[in-house]
């Protein structure tokens, strides 16, 4: 039986709202974030951007307090942005707090995140390579399932990302998820906002005349699920606990509530009763 209310219960799936058990049963085509909520090399990401950007801004002083909490507060908010829009906030942010003598350009704050943040994310890739890991254990629990289960029942499958463009078709080569996605794969291209979230929804519900319920946005950042909710898209939240690749994480709750998420789910543990319920409306 299919629970709804404000995260009512402790089932796999919980309906925020009521009327979204209305509207399962249409979807037709899927648009996936990548990051966190299927691939979980990136993990951690976060904890690297923080002390690029407080160093950044705060130069030789020490680290203060309350920029630690505005760079926080910046990142949890922008996460499944495009890396270099928050580069561009961190640019600006130094020049507002003018703590250091000189500030570096959007695109120069991105080159030594992306060194710092590829060191672990080439680790991972490496000890896949070598079979010291498999890809499951690097993806979300049941992610490859659910995409493929999605497939196996016609659905068109999509993948945007605030990542490169090309990093977001190799790691998801690596992962063995690229062919379900037959080259639709949007990753960011610096100067340009053609692949970014909000575009790329869009443009599948212009191309493909949708209405709202065929399209399906699943991810755990606020941006997608907030873009597709604003467009009238299903918005399935991950709310996971990507150091373990399963389980709740109370901080995704929130704020995937906030952004307007119909379903969310910790996890794919139950990949094939999800892509029932999403594509042929069986009961959960």
């Amino acid at each position: 039986m299919m629970e709804s209310g404000i995260l009512a219960g402790n089932g796999w799936l919980r309906i925020l709202h009521p009327g979204a058990a209305e509207r399962l049963g249409r979807v037709r085509h899927v648009l996936f974030d990548f990051d966190g909520t299927l691939s979980v090399l990136r993990q951690g990401w976060e904890e690297v951007m923080a002390p690029v950007m407080v160093e950044a801004i705060c130069g030789s002083h020490p680290a203060f307090p309350e920029i630690e909490l505005e760079v926080s507060n910046f990142i949890e908010r922008s996460s499944g942005v495009l890396t270099i829009k928050q580069m561009q906030w961190l640019a600006e942010t130094v020049r507002r707090h003018a703590l250091t003598a000189y500030a570096c350009t959007a695109e120069e704050y991105k080159a030594l995140y992306l060194r710092r943040l590829m060191v672990f994310v080439r680790e991972r890739i490496d000890r896949l390579a070598c079979g010291e890991t498999t890809p499951a254990e690097n993806m979300i629990a049941g992610a490859r399932e659910f995409a493929g289960a999605l497939a196996q029942r016609g659905a068109r499958l999509y993948l945007a990302s605030g990542t490169d463009h090309a990093d977001v078709v190799s790691e998801a080569a690596v992962l063995g998820l690229l062919s379900l996605f037959q080259g639709r794969v949007y990753g960011a291209v610096d100067g340009s906002e053609e692949h970014s979230k909000e575009r790329v929804i869009q443009r599948i519900l212009d191309a493909n005349d949708l209405h709202g319920d065929e399209l399906l946005v699943v991810g755990d950042g606020p941006l997608e699920i907030r873009e597709g909710a604003q467009r009238g898209a299903l918005a399935l939240g991950i709310a996971s606990d990507e150091l373990a690749r399963s389980g709740w994480n109370p901080r995704k709750i929130e704020r995937l509530m906030k952004a307007g998420a119909d379903l969310l789910i910790a996890d794919f543990a139950h990949a094939e009763r999800l892509a029932a319920l999403l594509m042929d409306g069986e009961k959960a």
